[in-house]
């Protein structure tokens, strides 16, 4: 009431007493020496954790020039030499993924999913376009899996590692892709296939139009059985899907009500003007 300083509580406690609690404590102690391992195993799971990110942000920046290279399909004049050189690019980005499955060699990968997660997405949807760029189909998470199996051969890949330590390892390990990954690569896929709608109707390619039209909707007929039941991401990602399928449509129908009073170099135009449409209007 006088208006000085409150007394903080610990005040009240004797001056000396913090630091002899402090003279007492020894580096030595059993408690000491807990904390410090935890320390250690901390900092180890955090640098891992630091590693996997930047793994998979080359994961995700190599899959991507896959991906723009692959768009060169339908305008390139030799086929051959974009999926050839696509698939010199996808053994690159595996390269990527072995060293990501050699980081977690031994440990829970879940615990680590949220910092591959990207990486793999992106791949999935890498791998995705070229198979379906190959055999007009959908790649399954199985087929997607039996490529990411990798052996020792590599030496090189260990050489930072003790000749005690490389015994210890496996000959052979994988990392499997998740089946939610999976799903959201498969989504983002639906993307890059309206893109290839409208490339291939801009160089004169009728028919594309129409085979994209219904993979499409088989695709999205799937992820609605899924629904509110899948994961949070899926959901949100069937929005997007919803729009790709939207654009193929109406280019379809483009096509087939108009495409012969509009001349082909304009068709292009005609579609890019109508995907701005349902961009800024929604779907119904």
């Amino acid at each position: 009431g006088s208006g000085g300083f409150r007394k903080r509580k610990h005040d009240n406690f004797p001056r000396g007493q913090k630091r002899e609690e402090k003279e007492n404590v020894t580096p030595s102690s059993a408690l000491m020496t807990s904390f410090k391992s935890f320390q250690l195993e901390l900092d180890t799971r955090h640098d891992k954790y630091e590693r996997l990110v930047k793994l998979s942000r080359d994961i995700t920046i190599e899959s991507k020039r896959t991906i723009f290279l692959l768009h060169r399909f339908i305008s390139a004049p030799n086929g051959e030499e974009i999926l050839n050189e696509s698939e010199v690019k996808l053994d690159a980005v595996r390269r990527k993924i072995k060293q990501v499955a050699q980081e977690l060699i031994g440990e829970d990968v879940y615990q680590f999913h949220r910092a591959i997660s990207p990486g793999l997405q992106e791949y999935v949807e890498a791998v995705s376009f070229q198979y379906f760029i190959k055999t007009r189909s959908l790649i399954s998470v199985e087929e997607i899996n039996k490529q990411l199996i990798f052996t020792a051969e590599d030496r090189e890949e260990t050489t930072n590692t003790t000749s005690s330590s490389h015994d210890k390892q496996p000959h052979t390990w994988s990392l499997k892709i998740t089946p939610v990954d999976y799903l959201l690569g498969v989504a983002d896929l639906t993307g890059e296939l309206m893109r290839l709608c409208i490339s291939s109707v801009g160089n004169g390619d009728i028919d594309t139009p129409f085979e994209l039209s219904q993979f499409l909707r088989q695709i999205y007929d799937g992820f609605t059985f899924i629904g509110n039941t899948g994961p949070y991401e899926v959901s949100k990602k069937l929005y997007t899907l919803k729009q790709s399928l939207a654009k193929v449509e109406n280019a379809c129908y483009t096509l087939k009500v108009r495409g012969s009073e509009i001349p082909k170099h304009m068709l292009a135009d005609v579609f890019s003007t109508k995907t701005e449409l349902i961009d800024d209007n929604g779907l119904p």
